[in-house]
């Protein structure tokens, strides 16, 4: 058995004691929905088993069985320690404003020395309908799978953090996607209040170490589904307490996951038409045959998703952003909406962390005759 770490930010509230909790819930934290919790899980793992999902070959999805990794790691996330960092601060007054002890600055410093190791980190907010113990486990199994992807550079690795908001976990199709909707809008608000926290010690980091003590690595963004919602609620107030007229650079790579939002969200005028500020590339992962995300269309009455068929009007696109169609590769089942733990598809992601051009060395990418658009190839 060998130890797997995960630090995660929440909002979700806590079950047992606030500093060494057993889990968290589905409601938002009694103080605030805003109020987040900084932390790392650390569990043990069978590493013949990590392994052998990692290396699976599976069929159309390429190398590695996300499916099968995330649901081991959904288990054992049951017996895992959690510890929050501990802070205390009054919520009344402002951050800046007080001698606090922050939970936030604690996780950070933390992330900084594991970045000073050749290590990227890679935020990661997951969807609808995932309880607290299925985004543990989905987030180490993306961590892994990313980890030991075969074409990944030996001399760079990946640190994931999750951020988890109350999802309700329940399958009840029409209920709990409306409940989600609701608090996924609000989380954003969260989500936005951790990003201001990183970017202020990133800014202090900047102007208070020389140069050789940066650790020179880069930040990115995986949304999957909802966690798209998120992610658009965030920018507005983001925006909000960001001073000029242009949000801040944080992230390297964004990357949206079948996401479950409206297909011309990036046009003038609309939520995330200022998405290109907060990074310098942005993909998006979508698949035509995706279920998840027609039942999204026609039960519930969102127009249509991104996820499905990409932007409505690729050709108003910033250049940042670029487009991937997975369905060839995508498995019907698990995979069908939550292709982004597949082999190919993380191949992809890891691509982009290393730096990869996105016209660079990806075999399985044919390009298509949009700009910035490619489409995967099957293997099989």
């Amino acid at each position: 058995m060998s130890e797997r770490i995960l630090y995660y930010a929440t909002n979700r509230k806590h079950e047992g004691d606030r500093w060494k909790p057993t889990g968290y819930g589905t409601k938002f934290s009694d103080d605030g929905l805003e109020n987040l919790r900084f932390g790392k899980v650390t569990v043990s793992a069978d590493e013949a088993k990590v392994t052998k999902f990692a290396s699976s070959d599976i069929g159309k999805i390429g190398t590695g069985d996300g499916e099968a990794m995330s649901k081991y790691f959904t288990g054992v996330a049951g017996s895992a320690d959690i510890r929050a960092f501990e802070e205390s601060i009054d919520p009344k007054i402002a951050d800046t404003a007080q001698d606090a002890k922050l939970g936030s600055a604690a996780m950070f410093s933390e992330m900084k020395s594991i970045m000073m190791d050749a290590t990227d980190v890679l935020v990661y907010i997951h969807g609808f309908n995932v309880s607290w113990r299925s985004a543990v486990g989905s987030a180490l199994g993306l961590q892994e799978m990313l980890r030991q992807c075969k074409s990944a550079d030996p001399g760079q690795n990946v640190a994931l953090v999750l951020f988890t908001w109350p999802s309700d976990g329940k399958a009840l199709p029409f209920v709990s996607y409306k409940s989600d909707r609701t608090e996924s809008k609000a989380s954003g608000y969260a989500f936005a209040r951790g990003l201001l926290k990183l970017r202020d010690f990133l800014m202090k980091l900047k102007h208070t170490l020389p140069p050789d003590q940066l650790c020179k690595q880069n930040i990115h963004l995986l949304c999957h589904s909802m966690g798209n919602y998120v992610l658009q609620n965030s920018l507005r107030r983001l925006y909000d307490f960001t001073p000029g007229s242009a949000l801040p650079r944080i992230f390297e790579h964004l990357f949206l996951c079948a996401p479950d939002i409206d297909d011309d969200v990036f046009e003038a005028g609309k939520p995330m038409a200022m998405l290109s500020e907060i990074t310098a590339h942005v993909t998006i992962y979508y698949n035509r045959e995706d279920k998840a995300l027609h039942i999204s269309d026609y039960t519930k009455g969102n127009p249509d998703r991104l996820g499905t068929n990409g932007a409505s009007h690729p050709q108003l696109l910033h250049n940042k952003i670029h487009q991937v169609d997975c369905t060839p590769v995508v498995d019907k089942g698990f995979t069908e909406h939550s292709y982004y733990l597949s082999g190919n598809v993380c191949a992809d992601i890891r691509k982009s962390i290393d730096e990869i051009p996105q016209d660079g060395n990806r075999p399985w990418r044919q390009a298509t005759h949009q700009a910035n658009a490619w489409v995967m190839k099957s293997d099989k």
